[in-house]
């Protein structure tokens, strides 16, 4: 009898302990399936849906940049022509002169010159002055030409960038309906109101451009400090940035997947929870993942942002907030658990 009792207690205490483990293994493991690991397809939305977000807002952006440049452009050459006309004044002035002193004065010529000169030497004399005069009226003519041609060119570079902009614009006025109609086929991307209860103003740094200001190509060329795998240099440095203004929480970037950003580099999901993908944020977790949507929202033109998901909702560059449920129900396939930034 004693030895059963002795069994029992034992099997309690080993019981109790199996609990207090297990207990501890659940506070500290994530209390969610992370991202990717619930069955979606990447992004929490078919593959489908993702390419062509993917080619909708990539292509949006852009058209974006290359109306900014050209407007840029059209800026400088509106200067040349105003910098131009204010030369041709005077030089057309300089030409007048000469036209109206040869018609008071007669023009000196090679014969005139020979018929007045006293001597040998006066005539030479003469005809020194005659190509001294060539020489300066040419020169006249020629500015007042190249002045001219000068300006032409300039303003017709001028209409060229208007027509560019035109094309650049309607060109975002598609790319805003193809993503917008690739959401409705996806029975979501209804309008959806802003997140309000947090905001962000942090200026990030910009992330490198080319001279002529648009983003380079780049490849997955970085190791990726939240997993084992690589970012692009433009991922790393809104990661890095985001951190640096103050947004520390857990973090995971590169993972391998079906389709979206992430086995590219070029996306990183950040946690709502502090130490890893937990249940649906509220609280202060909620208003830390609104602040950083908004962060990267606020600085979507510097680091290049793609779209930003968080709460059910996805964030465009063409059309702001919009509906976005198509996951599995979980907190992390519906985005309630995570920011999703992803990156050009």
């Amino acid at each position: 009898m004693r030895h059963k009792t002795v069994r029992r207690r034992t099997a309690a205490l080993l019981a109790l302990l199996v609990a207090i483990s297990g207990l501890t293994l659940a506070v500290a493991g994530p209390a969610s399936a992370a991202p990717g690991d619930t069955g979606d397809d990447g992004e929490g939305a078919p593959k489908s849906l993702i390419q062509q977000l993917q080619a909708a807002s990539k292509g949006f952006v852009e058209a974006k940049e290359a109306l900014a440049r050209s407007k840029s452009r059209q800026a400088q050459l509106a200067a040349k022509v105003k910098e131009l006309d204010a030369e041709l004044a005077p030089r057309q002035a300089a030409i007048d002169e000469i036209i109206q002193q040869s018609y008071r004065t007669g023009r000196l010529g090679p014969m005139s010159a020979l018929l007045t000169a006293g001597s040998a030497g006066g005539f030479l004399d003469r005809a020194e002055t005659l190509e001294t005069v060539a020489v300066k009226e040419n020169q006249v003519v020629a500015d007042l030409k190249a002045t001219r041609d000068a300006q032409a060119q300039a303003k017709l570079a001028i209409d060229i960038e208007v027509r560019n902009q035109q094309k650049q614009v309607n060109v975002m006025a598609k790319r805003k309906v193809q993503a917008e109609n690739a959401l409705k086929a996806a029975n979501t991307g209804g309008d959806a109101d802003e997140p309000t209860d947090g905001g962000s103003s942090d200026k990030a740094t910009p992330a490198p451009r080319n001279r002529d200001g648009s983003l380079p190509d780049e490849s997955c060329s970085e190791n990726d400090p939240t997993t084992s795998g690589c970012l692009t240099p433009r991922t790393l440095h809104a990661l890095k940035q985001a951190q640096a203004d103050g947004f520390t929480r857990y973090v995971a970037c590169f993972r391998h997947q079906n389709s979206g950003e992430h086995p590219k580099g070029q996306a990183c999901d950040f946690a709502a929870e502090k130490k890893g993908f937990g249940g649906v944020a509220s609280g202060g977790d909620k208003t830390y993942g609104t602040n950083l949507a908004n962060y990267f929202i606020n600085n979507s033109d510097r680091l290049g942002v793609l779209y930003v998901i968080w709460f059910k909702r996805i964030w465009l560059p063409s059309s702001g907030w919009k509906a976005y449920s198509r996951g599995n129900g979980d907190p992390s396939s519906d985005h309630t658990n995570h920011v999703h930034l992803s990156v050009r």
